[in-house]
Formats: structure tokens, sequence, C-alpha cells
């Protein structure tokens, strides 16, 4: 079984110190094989918010780790390090950049920087980037669980999301899904949902999270994470996702709900119990 723990968007320098203190309690019980950060680890790219957010994710004790920038992990304000150093301080704080795949016994994690110095906050694919993603994908295992992590969201519903939407994803869905992606993360908007698109050779699920940590949660979706567990020798057809969300009255993180991810395997797949 390999258990993967998705934080999004904790944008250190606003971060809720009740909600952070019970995410660790929650890590610890957990003790995932490895997390996933897709982005926006701090609120205005500061020195002092990225090493915040080092200590905070080295203090989790979780073994391996795939982190990838968001729009507000590049400066806002100085102008001048935007333009000419723009991922120093993710750098520093989580290493060089573009970050390389994590590969585990039941997974493979492809993480993509989908920011830009010259976007406010749109994210964007470059034709380049969705074909060496596809390149890696098809390097992936038989039993290997296939992940792309993004920032921004690669499908939205109808509605004032839509504009968030990155730019590009028409032609990731379609080389990813033929590549054979199961699911794609990401965060931004703050809005934890799962979907099937099936807009490619084979569908792949979009699997969004909510903040982890701040306080700038969106009305209805409290601070949340994601769990995946994916068991190939047993299950290879499927990937549970749980989502949990942070209860004040507990001051504890939740169990919201459990789902099984039905994934494309040639009709391999064990039915879940």
């Amino acid at each position: 079984m390999t258990v993967l723990l998705q934080i999004s968007d904790p944008h250190f320098g606003t971060e809720v110190p009740a909600v952070a203190a019970a995410l660790q309690r929650f890590v610890k019980q957990l003790a995932p094989d490895a997390m996933i950060w897709s982005g926006d680890i701090t609120q205005r790219a500061r020195r002092a918010q990225f090493e915040a957010a080092r200590r905070f994710a080295d203090a989790l004790n979780v073994p391996q780790r795939l982190v990838i920038p968001g729009n507000h992990d590049i400066p806002l304000f100085n102008l001048a390090a935007r333009i000419a150093w723009p991922y120093r301080g993710f750098e520093r704080a989580f290493g060089p950049l573009p970050v390389a795949p994590l590969a585990l016994p039941g997974a493979l994690v492809i993480g993509v920087k989908t920011t830009r110095r010259w976007r406010h906050k749109h994210g964007q694919l470059s034709a380049e980037q969705v074909a060496e993603v596809a390149v890696q994908l098809h390097q992936a295992r038989p039993g290997q669980l296939r992940i792309v992590v993004l920032h921004q969201p690669l499908h939205v519903g109808e509605g004032h999301d839509h504009n968030n939407q990155i730019r590009g994803a028409a032609a990731a869905i379609e080389a990813w899904a033929a590549a054979g992606a199961d699911l794609v993360l990401g965060g931004h908007i703050h809005l934890p949902y799962h979907c099937q698109v099936k807009d490619g050779v084979r569908p792949l699920w979009v699997v969004q999270a909510g903040t982890a940590l701040s306080s700038r949660v969106r009305a209805g979706a409290p601070n949340s994470v994601n769990v995946l567990q994916h068991d190939p020798a047993r299950q290879p057809g499927f990937c549970w996702l749980a989502r949990w969300d942070y209860s004040a009255e507990a001051d504890a993180f939740k169990q919201l709900e459990r789902v099984p991810l039905a994934l494309d395997r040639g009709g391999r797949g064990v039915a879940p119990p």
C-alpha cells in the first residue's frame, strides 16, 4: 500500500497555528510514504516565510516529498527580483527547479512548474512541458499510480473559476491521457473537489485540494488535505481518495469522505470492497 498526502496552498505568513498543530498530529498518525505540496507555499515569497515552511515540512518527518511553487511563491512587489531571480527563495528552501519526479514502488509523481514571472496568477503549460511529462509518464513501471502535480487546476466547473483553469489544459489532457496519466493534482483556488475528465483517449482524474493551513479559506471549504492510497498488488484498478477537513470543534483533521477512483487498467482492476 502506497500512502500519499497532498498539502496545497499553505500560504505561510497566513497560517493558522491551531490548524498547523493539528496537521502535525494528523501526519504523525497517518505516517504517509510521501507528501506532495502543490504550490503557494508562502503568501508573499519572503525569505522568512520560506524558512518557516521548510521548518514545518522537515518537522513532519515524512520520508519523501515533492514540492512545486505557486504564483504566490514569486515576488509580487519586488519587480527586480521577480524578473531576475523569481524562484530564488523557493529554490533556497526546497531545492532546484525543475523538480525531479518522485519514484515510489507504487507511484510515479511528476511535478510541473506552471507559474510564469510575467503572469500575476494564471498558470501555463508550454508545449515542451506537455511533451516532457508525456515522456516521463511512459517511463512508469507496471502497477505504479501515475500522477502529475500542477498548481493551477487542469479542469474546473462552470462559473467564476473558469478563468483560473491553466492555459494549455486541452493539449495536456490529450497528451497525458494517451501517455497513461491516472491523476492530475492541483490547488490554487482553495476549493477541494475531484472529477473524471474524458476529453482524451482514456479518462483521467483531476483532484483538487483546499488550503491546508491558511486563514484565507474559501466559503464552505475549511482547511483540508487529501490522502491517496494505492495498493497495486490487491487493487491495481483503483486508487482511494480521502478528504480530511480541519474541525475547529474537535481541533483535529476529520475525514469527510473516502471514495474509490477507478483507473484505466485495461479491465484488469479489482472491484473495491
